[in-house]
């Protein structure tokens, strides 16, 4: 009787965690579906006439005759080619230098002693509980100022540091054992062979994740270059998207294929890196 009272009680409870499984899939599965659909109806509409994009009743994904000229046309209506180029230098600068600045800094904290460590390590993490909408004015004042109103050179100084950056490769660094570096500086190596040959070779998967963010964060930024770009020639794509809807508002089949077009360089690079992300995340995490 014993034994098939917990033999019951055992299938009960592997029913149970299988109905748990099959709900949080579905669960699961819903919330992948809602943020899925607005990408496949944007990429639905990228290859359909204006008058295709909105017929509902009923709603096709691929049309009879795709309108590849969509991709073809948005190159012309505005200097899309000029916007690219803009957005890849100033992303390419800027992801660079805060991977430079932000693992350099974190070394820093993490592995030198010097006065006042923690309390300049807290007060400069501290920014990142302030919106960037509370400085944006000064430091708009600051770069006029400076003569960089009207250049990507003002974007790049400004977004060439990230207190998020320090943070995160911190926590990475602050789980390598600290003997590897007291074992090389025995062997008579600088701080600066110590972080180049052994801290950056050792932090591939938190490189990996901050240029992901980074890249993506730059990319994407509109707030920004609207406020320090004025001239057309120095547009970033997000700014050029805004311009063309602006003036082609009716047009939305080129719309969403120059928003196809300006997700690409994204989703390559996290393609590319998506293997170090999650061993990034995991490891950069917080420890009690």
């Amino acid at each position: 009787m014993k034994a098939e009272t917990g033999t019951k009680k055992l299938s009960s409870k592997s029913r149970n965690a299988l109905i748990g499984k099959i709900v949080l899939y579905v669960v699961l599965l819903i919330i992948t579906a809602l943020m899925v659909v607005p990408f496949l109806w944007m990429l639905s509409a990228s290859i359909k006439s204006n008058r295709e994009v909105f017929i509902m009743d009923p709603f096709v994904w691929i049309p009879e005759v795709p309108r590849w000229q969509n991709y073809v046309d948005i190159w012309t209506k505005i200097p899309l080619l000029k916007f690219v180029q803009n957005t890849v230098i100033l992303t390419i600068i800027v992801t660079f230098l805060q991977l430079l600045t932000s693992s350099f800094a974190a070394y820093s904290f993490s592995k030198l002693e010097f006065k006042h460590k923690n309390t300049l390590f807290l007060a400069y993490i501290a920014t990142i509980a302030m919106p960037w909408q509370v400085y944006m004015v000064p430091q708009f004042i600051m770069m006029r100022g400076m003569g960089l109103n009207d250049k990507l050179l003002a974007m790049i100084c400004l977004q060439a540091f990230s207190a998020f950056g320090v943070f995160m490769m911190k926590q990475f660094y602050d789980g390598i054992p600290t003997d590897l570096c007291e074992a090389a500086r025995i062997d008579g190596m600088s701080e600066y062979k110590i972080y180049s040959k052994i801290m950056l070779p050792l932090s591939k998967p938190a490189l990996s994740t901050l240029t992901i963010f980074t890249f993506v964060n730059t990319w994407n930024d509109y707030l920004g270059p609207l406020i320090y770009l004025k001239t057309e020639t120095k547009k970033t794509i997000q700014l050029g998207l805004k311009m063309f809807i602006g003036q082609y508002s009716a047009e939305y089949g080129l719309i969403m294929a120059g928003s196809v077009l300006s997700l690409i360089p994204v989703i390559v690079v996290f393609l590319c890196l998506q293997k170090y992300f999650v061993e990034g995340v995991a490891a950069t995490g917080l420890k009690g």
